[in-house]
């Protein structure tokens, strides 16, 4: 050990000791929270299939066990959170490989899960439970368990990996539709090296969810943008309005409104001569968040006030969107004056079996990580 007489170097050691153990407690307390949801998310899975009393609860059993842990002065598991854990168990069977090495003290608990059977992704290639661990918090995983599709889920994780994302560039990248862009590119490999992060009624019935954009039929080009995926939607009004439903019939595109010379655009306009009322569209190339529901309000409320004829019914307001929470949603949307509804869309896209080929070859290099 060096001898220390400057103070500054010093106080410089002592801040740089701190931070190390600072970090290294921060992965043990990260590493046990994942392992504590994914056993958490594993025991209600196992509840499912074998409890005794499950037909007794059926959709209330996240309510209803939310409420035991609550009266049990545990905090952190509420209904939504509880959900999430099941779909993290179910997302990541491979995480039991890992689960030994930390599970030793609890020799009884992994006895149990050792004898059971976990739940296998369908053909696909699997990260090391080690290795995912060791690299990608709990807050990862939540963003990753919203890809519904197990090979996009994989490319975000190998992504994720390699390029050692935060949360907040994974969110960005997932909300930048990289996967989608990728899959309708031809040169992928190009697309994925050259991205840089940071660079109850009638109507109930009428309103679909998810809308299956699969007429979109794009052509191959070298690269997608973003701006892309939104033309190529705009630009097959026709197919779009079949892919709507009976009754919608195309008023406006991009309609301006303006407060205080401050300019707002509404992506599609549609009158419903069934309903009798303006439907209006707002498109969202990533994930659905609450501060859409409160601009598709003050659209729906302009267009109540200024655009409504005599014998119109109010105005009705879907938001489209890459992704959204279910719960998120029903909070943001709920007490509002007017109808809005937030819908899925989903783009089937060309040659998962080379988006596939990239995954492995990118995964090949995470494990030197």
């Amino acid at each position: 050990m060096q001898q220390i007489n400057n103070l500054e170097r010093l106080a410089g050691l002592i801040t740089e000791t701190n931070q190390y153990f600072l970090h290294q407690v921060q992965k043990q307390v990260n590493t046990a929270l994942t392992l504590r949801n994914w056993l958490i998310g594993y025991h209600i899975f196992q509840y499912e299939q074998q409890g005794e009393d499950r037909a007794q609860y059926g959709e209330q059993l996240f309510k209803k066990l939310a409420q035991q842990l609550k009266d049990a002065k545990i905090k952190g598991l509420s209904f939504t959170n509880l959900y999430l854990c099941r779909q993290f168990y179910l997302a990541y069977p491979q995480i039991l490989q890992s689960a030994a090495e930390y599970l030793q003290p609890s020799q009884n608990q992994l006895n149990i899960i050792l004898q059971s059977p976990t739940e296998k992704s369908a053909g696909l290639p699997q990260t090391p439970g080690k290795l995912l661990l060791e690299k990608l918090s709990f807050t990862h995983f939540v963003e990753l368990v919203k890809c519904e599709e197990p090979l996009k889920r994989l490319f975000y994780e190998t992504q994720a990996l390699k390029n050692q994302w935060s949360v907040r560039e994974l969110q960005r990248t997932m909300n930048s539709m990289l996967y989608e862009r990728t899959g309708l590119s031809s040169d992928k490999k190009a697309i994925v090296k050259s991205y840089k992060v940071g660079s109850e009624s009638q109507i109930d019935d009428v309103l679909r969810s998810p809308y299956v954009l699969e007429f979109l039929g794009l052509e191959e080009k070298p690269s997608y943008s973003e701006g892309d995926l939104e033309q190529a939607i705009i630009n097959h009004l026709q197919i779009f309005l079949l892919e709507m439903g009976r009754g919608f019939c195309f008023e406006a595109r991009q309609k301006r409104i303006t407060f205080d010379n401050t300019h707002y655009r509404i992506d599609l306009v549609f009158y419903h001569r069934v309903l009798k009322c303006h439907v209006l569209i707002d498109l969202k190339l990533g994930e659905f968040s609450h501060a859409d529901a409160g601009q598709m309000n003050v659209y729906l409320n302009y267009y109540k006030e200024n655009e409504m004829e005599k014998g119109d019914n109010p105005p009705v307001g879907i938001i489209l969107c890459a992704g959204k929470n279910e719960a998120l949603v029903k909070y943001a949307t709920t007490g509002l004056p007017q109808k809005v509804f937030v819908s899925k869309y989903l783009i089937n896209l060309p040659s998962e079996k080379e988006l596939e080929k990239i995954i492995l070859e990118e995964q090949q290099k995470s494990v030197r990580f």
